[in-house]
Parts: C-alpha cells; structure tokens; sequence
C-alpha cells in the first residue's frame, strides 16, 4: 500500500481525477493576463478580507483547487480553521466575522451567484457602508477575477491537493 502526500492510505480513497486540460499552457497569455489582473485586484484589500472573499466564491463555485489554495493561503495567513469552517455558513455564525467582513461575504455572494440576475441595492449599499469607493472597486475586482479562475478550475477540472501556499498567487 503507498501513501499520497497527506499520509492516508491510498487504496482507502477514491482515485485521483486527472484534468481535462492545461489551459495555462495550452492559453498562456490568457494566464499571463489573468495573474496580472489577480495581482492588481488585490492591491489595497486586507489580505485575510481577500481569501475569505475568494473561499467563498469557491465554495459556491464548487472549485476544489481554488478552495485547495485559498484555504491554504488563508491558513498561512494566519486565518483561523474555526472561521474558513464556518464560512460556508456564515449566515448562522456571523459573531465570528466583521461587520465588514459580513458586508464582503454578501457581496461575493451577490456577485458570484446572480440569482435574481443583478446585485440587490441593499447588499451593494451595505457594502458601500463598510468600503470606501476605491477599495470597494478592488474588491468587487477581486470577486470578479475569482470568479474567473473558478470558471476555469471548474471547467478543466483542476486537481486540488497539491498546493503549496505561495507557490502561486490567484
């Protein structure tokens, strides 16, 4: 029996997906751009506000590799587990966040879901309350790009698990 780098068994697991694709290479200058763009929506954002905000999107975007990283980045960060656990459900356990926080968090929702096909007045407004402009520029950037990498994780299935943090910023 071997083991994969986590020390579990590996015949107790399901086996590892391979990807569809590399898009990054296969699309280089797309990933170029992307990781410019990542880094100049970032600029200007509390870094723990950032991986929160990009945690979320991933969980609502089902991207294992993003979420991979971003926990991961969190973590080194020096973000508690006890707050990355409870932000897929922050809604009941929003005394573990900030109220600018919260106001991020709803946004990213608001953003990455579209539900009623726009962003609700209160939750920008809400927003709008916590960030001054230029910083809620950024993060509604920031959300954005997130976004994208989701789409593109998602879509070439991306295999989540071997992440280092700061090997790559997204």
């Amino acid at each position: 029996m071997t083991t994969n780098e986590h020390t579990h068994p590996t015949s107790d697991y399901a086996p590892e997906h391979s990807p569809r694709l590399n898009w990054a290479q296969l699309a280089p200058e797309v990933y170029k751009a992307m990781v410019r763009l990542d880094a100049a929506s970032r600029k200007g954002l509390d870094p723990v506000l950032l991986e929160l905000v990009k945690i979320r999107s991933s969980q609502l975007n089902h991207c294992a590799f993003c979420l991979d990283m971003h926990t991961k980045d969190a973590l080194a960060a020096g973000e508690s587990v006890e707050r990355i656990i409870q932000l897929s459900a922050w809604e009941e356990s929003q005394h573990f966040y900030t109220e600018k926080e919260i106001a991020a968090i709803e946004l990213t929702e608001a953003v990455t879901v579209l539900t009623d096909g726009f962003v609700p007045d209160e939750v920008y407004e809400k927003a709008a309350k916590h960030f001054e402009e230029a910083e809620l520029a950024q993060l509604i950037a920031a959300i954005t790009v997130i976004n994208a990498w989701n789409r593109f994780g998602v879509t070439t299935r991306m295999v989540p698990g071997h992440y280092t943090p700061g090997e790559i910023k997204h």
